[in-house]
C-alpha cells in the first residue's frame, strides 16, 4: 500500500477545449494558450490534469467546429469542457439567428461530453477584436465590429444561461488591448499570453464562486 499524499493518490482530470484561434492560441506558444495555462493553474498536490484535448482551428465558425467534433470519437466523461466560438461567424457576416441555432447545438454537445453535468461546462464570451491593429487597418468599421460582437455575445450568454451553464465574460478584458499593446500577440490580431493569463484568472474565479 502506498503512503498517503503521494503521486499515486492524484486524481487525473480530463479537460476538453472547444473553439477557434482563441482556443489554440494563435500567435503564441501552446503553453501560453488559455487551455494550457488553465490546466497548469488547476493542478495541485492532489489533482493532476491530463494534457488538454483541444478541438479548435483558426478561422472556424460554429458550424465548422460542430463538423470537426462530429468526426472525433470523443468520450463523454470529461471533467471540464470550455467553449469559446463565434468570432468567425461575426467576421463572415452570419446572422445572429443562425449563430444562435449553431451555438445551441454545440453547447448541448459540450454538456454531453461532460457526462451530462452542466456544472463541468464553461462558456467564454467572444473577445472584441475591434481594438486590435488588424481591425484598425482593415476596411471595416471598428464601431460596427464592436456592436456586432456585443450582439453575438448577447445570444451566446442567453443560450448558456438557459441551459444552466457557467458563463465567463472575457470581452471586457479583451477591450483593455485598446490602450495596452502588450495584450496583443505579435500578429496584431490575437491575444498575447498575458491576455490569456487574465482570462484564466476570470475562469478560475468563476469556478471558485461556483464551488468547483
Amino acid at each position: 500500500m502506498q503512503p498517503a499524499n503521494t503521486q499515486y493518490d492524484k486524481v487525473a482530470l480530463r479537460y476538453l477545449a472547444l473553439g477557434d484561434s482563441y482556443t489554440i492560441g494563435e500567435g503564441v506558444t501552446a503553453n501560453e494558450s488559455f487551455p494550457y495555462q488553465l490546466a497548469a493553474k488547476l493542478q495541485t498536490d492532489s489533482i493532476s490534469m491530463v494534457t488538454p484535448q483541444i478541438i479548435a482551428r483558426t478561422g472556424w465558425t460554429t458550424s465548422e467546429l460542430q463538423a470537426a467534433v462530429n468526426k472525433e470519437n470523443l468520450s463523454k466523461n470529461f471533467n471540464l469542457v470550455t467553449l469559446l466560438i463565434g468570432v468567425n461567424d461575426q467576421y463572415r457576416n452570419a446572422s445572429v439567428d443562425q449563430y444562435r441555432f449553431e451555438f445551441r447545438k454545440i453547447l448541448q454537445q459540450a454538456i454531453i461530453f461532460a457526462g451530462g453535468n452542466r456544472t463541468k461546462v464553461i462558456v467564454l464570451s467572444i473577445p472584441d477584436w475591434s481594438v486590435t491593429p488588424f481591425a484598425k487597418n482593415s476596411d471595416r468599421s471598428v464601431t460596427a465590429i464592436s456592436e456586432e460582437i456585443d450582439a453575438f455575445n448577447a445570444v451566446n450568454k442567453e443560450e448558456t444561461v438557459a441551459l444552466g451553464v457557467s458563463y465567463v465574460d472575457i470581452t471586457t478584458a479583451s477591450r483593455k488591448a485598446a490602450s495596452n499593446r502588450s495584450l496583443i500577440a505579435a500578429d496584431g490580431l490575437h491575444p498575447s499570453g498575458k491576455m490569456y493569463t487574465e482570462w484564466v484568472e476570470l475562469i478560475t474565479k468563476q469556478m471558485k464562486n461556483a464551488g468547483r
